[in-house]
């Protein structure tokens, strides 16, 4: 047997001229939710960039695992963006939303002066998923895991019936 290592992404977003790296944007995965190795990485990794005055924006589309811990009380809902300015810390905004409503839109922090642009994730995650098939490999047959409180099951059901994606 051989380990399996698994590389985490990330995106960040530099200054051309020096290399510096202005904003940090942090998709997480189920491995920065669960205890153990890579929460304790990611929470290292955290810790780093919020000592410089790098942006750090956190997507957090996962209802499995703890969410990240924040000074203020988190949002009751399942999923959560973190947008922590480095010239506004400890200060963030924290978007909350759940399975039934629009991901919330965004302005993603720049150098001053920059136009911050409107970070539209529930568009982009459309158009991924409609280029890239998912309709097509998705078996929406199956129940999510985890599973779905009673009121979005139901929505879901619903929702996929209508698309003709479940019978």
């Amino acid at each position: 047997p051989v380990p399996e290592e698994k590389k985490e992404a990330y995106l960040e977003i530099r200054e051309v001229t020096t290399g510096y790296v202005v904003t940090t944007i942090e998709v997480f995965s189920p491995t920065n939710k669960r205890t153990g190795k890579g929460r304790d990485a990611y929470e290292e990794k955290r810790r780093d960039v919020l000592i410089t005055p790098t942006h750090l924006v956190e997507i957090d589309l996962l209802r499995n695992g703890k969410p990240m811990q924040i000074l203020s009380e988190i949002p009751k809902t399942d999923y959560r963006i973190l947008v922590a300015r480095g010239n506004r810390r400890p200060f963030a905004e924290v978007f909350g939303f759940n399975l039934q409503q629009q991901i919330p839109q965004f302005l993603l922090p720049l150098k001053s002066g920059d136009e911050e642009p409107l970070v539209d994730l529930q568009s982009l995650l459309a158009q991924v998923y409609e280029q890239a098939g998912f309709d097509l490999a998705i078996d929406y047959s199956i129940e999510p895991v985890p599973a779905l409180n009673s009121e979005d099951k139901i929505w879901a059901d619903t929702l996929l019936k209508e698309k003709d994606l479940r019978s």
